[in-house]
């Protein structure tokens, strides 16, 4: 439904489709036979405001393909709510390390002869209420496979899901396949196949995170012959069609994007095998120039094969301060820029940036002000910069930029506190190379994976996380960075976790920072050559390839797609 291509085409929310494009680069980069499939999202997300108090309010994020992407000529149709609906497609390559490129067709149902309504339908990612999800979701799905066949794609060895989104290219895959054999109705041997064809990845372990539709809205939406193929074949829950099974049913595999999050994934779906491919980052997207030049002098090749990454141990401690101090100043300015806010680069500063809703624990940092008074007094001074969207309609998470508002006027004598707007790739791509420490406190075991850990390490800055999602694995006590908390599955007694992230930044992190600036820059190079030599897109697409695509051996020569 998202997928990050370009800082300024805003077909993207945040994490998810930021580790869709990176997903796209470096199957780029491997020379992969893949196209991927999306929505063109003209009014983007939305655009994020903050007055001085921290209250934000949204504006659409308007802009145009017509300047930025190639038009494909072919038509289609679509069945939606029992009228004919339009669509055309928009291409966009993504270029690789080498000269391979992967389309992106992006769905565009703004065409003339579709009423208000359904030109409208690929206006708004994540906008408008269910009725609306649930026909851009017949777009994307049903839509999809219809335009890369016009395109000439007549099939494809594998079609790769991620979320439940796009499971509805199921249902026009059963009916494809059922038309091929002159056949009026869907049989068994017709899932058979389909399910030979599919894979699916799922996301989020946030049970919010998994569309359902009464069965109500599909019949109204899909009609009662194609909803009625889906409850023979699918049986769904008191009437409830839950898309995230449905994706489940029709598939041959199904992962989690950590090790964690499968075993978490696997609990909410026991009804399914579900693997971990646990995700990473597109290194040379987020890769800062500073370090980009670093890494060139002394690990060649490192943009064609990330696994040469783990060659920074050998880079010197001195070397790697000297870029994160190049970062460190670009970030400054860039705060200053926008908040006329100075911070002092001698200072420790954490960021903090991620999608603000409640469970991310924004303002956890805070719960003793009079803890986070001593600590500062005692050791050293900090300084934050934090970053993030709330949905429009998440009063938790707009309430928690507010309160960082507020606690950076209460504490405005010791400790320095900024909250950048309009959080997207161009100012993640400063925070996560500029800041000192990535700091990130979700409640377990809500972290799917995370990857906003993984482009810091890339920029040799060290986590201090609760060991959840990605971190459980890239953590290792003192070298890659801290963990908050245990090992648990389970949130356990928060007083003890707010303790444990006290006590790290006041007897572990900032006494390093401060005084024993070379032990630091080790564990600065350990994040480098530890996690960002594994925890990259390349790794995680070979994992696809070898595991999921086409289990034990390459992929063949017939095209894989993503959708």
């Amino acid at each position: 439904m998202e997928i990050a291509l370009d800082a300024s085409i805003p077909t993207y929310s945040g994490g998810l489709g930021v580790l869709a494009g990176d997903t796209l680069r470096a199957m780029a980069d491997l020379r992969l036979p893949v196209v991927a499939a999306t929505l063109v999202h003209r009014k983007g997300y939305f655009r994020q405001h903050l007055d001085g108090d921290g209250k934000q309010t949204e504006s659409p994020d308007e802009w145009s393909p017509e300047d930025r992407l190639e038009a494909l000529e072919p038509r289609v149709l679509v069945t939606i709510e029992g009228r004919p609906v339009t669509l055309r497609a928009w291409k966009y390559e993504v270029a690789g390390v080498t000269d391979h490129r992967i389309p992106v067709y992006l769905l565009d149902s703004d065409i003339e002869s579709n009423d208000e309504y359904d030109r409208a339908l690929t206006d708004s990612l994540y906008g408008g209420d269910i009725r609306y999800r649930l026909c851009q979701e017949v777009v994307l799905g049903i839509g999809g496979i219809a335009i890369l066949r016009a395109l000439g794609h007549a099939d494809f060895h594998t079609y790769h899901m991620n979320e439940g989104h796009s499971s509805l290219l199921t249902l026009a895959l059963l009916q494809e396949h059922a038309s091929l054999h002159d056949r009026g109705s869907v049989i068994e041997s017709d899932v058979d196949d389909v399910r030979q064809k599919c894979v699916f990845t799922t996301h989020t372990p946030v049970d919010a995170g998994h569309d359902r539709f009464s069965a109500e809205l599909v019949e109204s939406v899909l009609g009662k012959e194609r909803t009625g193929i889906l409850a023979r074949l699918t049986h769904p829950e008191a009437g409830v069609f839950n898309l995230t099974k449905l994706a489940m049913f029709f598939c041959r595999s199904a992962n989690g994007v950590s090790i964690r999050h499968a075993h978490v994934a696997r609990r909410m779906f026991p009804e399914t095998s579900i693997s971990a491919i646990t995700n990473g980052v597109h290194v040379g997207t987020w890769t800062s120039p500073p370090f980009a030049r670093l890494y060139d002098r002394h690990v060649p090749d490192w943009r064609r094969d990330n696994r040469y990454l783990r060659q920074a141990s050998a880079i010197p401690r001195e070397e790697i301060q000297m870029a994160h101090a190049e970062t460190k100043a670009t970030l400054l300015a860039e705060v200053e820029r926008r908040t006329s806010t100075k911070l002092n680069a001698g200072t420790m500063t954490i960021g903090f940036a991620r999608r603000a809703t409640g469970y991310k624990r924004a303002d956890l940092l805070y719960t003793d002000e009079e803890r986070l008074r001593r600590i500062i007094e005692r050791v050293g001074p900090l300084q934050l910069v934090y970053g993030g969207k709330a949905h429009s309609r998440d009063t938790t998470g707009k309430a928690a930029i507010e309160r960082i508002f507020s606690v950076a006027r209460e504490l405005k004598d010791i400790l320095r506190v900024v909250y950048l707007e309009e959080y997207d790739m161009r100012l993640a791509a400063v925070m996560v190379a500029g800041v000192d420490l990535w700091l990130n406190n979700p409640l377990k075991p809500l972290e799917a994976s995370g990857t906003s850990g993984m482009k810091a390490a890339l920029n040799g800055v060290p986590s201090l996380s609760v060991l959840d999602g990605w971190w459980l694995e890239g953590w290792i006590e003192g070298v890659t960075g801290w963990a908050i908390g245990d090992r648990s599955e389970e949130s356990g007694d928060p007083v003890a976790e707010l303790d444990s992230l006290y006590g790290k930044l006041e007897n572990a992190i900032l006494p390093m920072f401060y005084d024993r600036p070379r032990a630091y820059a080790d564990v600065m190079r350990s994040a480098i050559s530890h996690n960002g030599s594994f925890f990259n897109a390349q790794r995680m697409v070979s994992q696809y390839v070898q595991n999921v695509y086409e289990p034990g051996s390459a992929p063949r020569e017939e095209e894989l797609v993503s959708s």
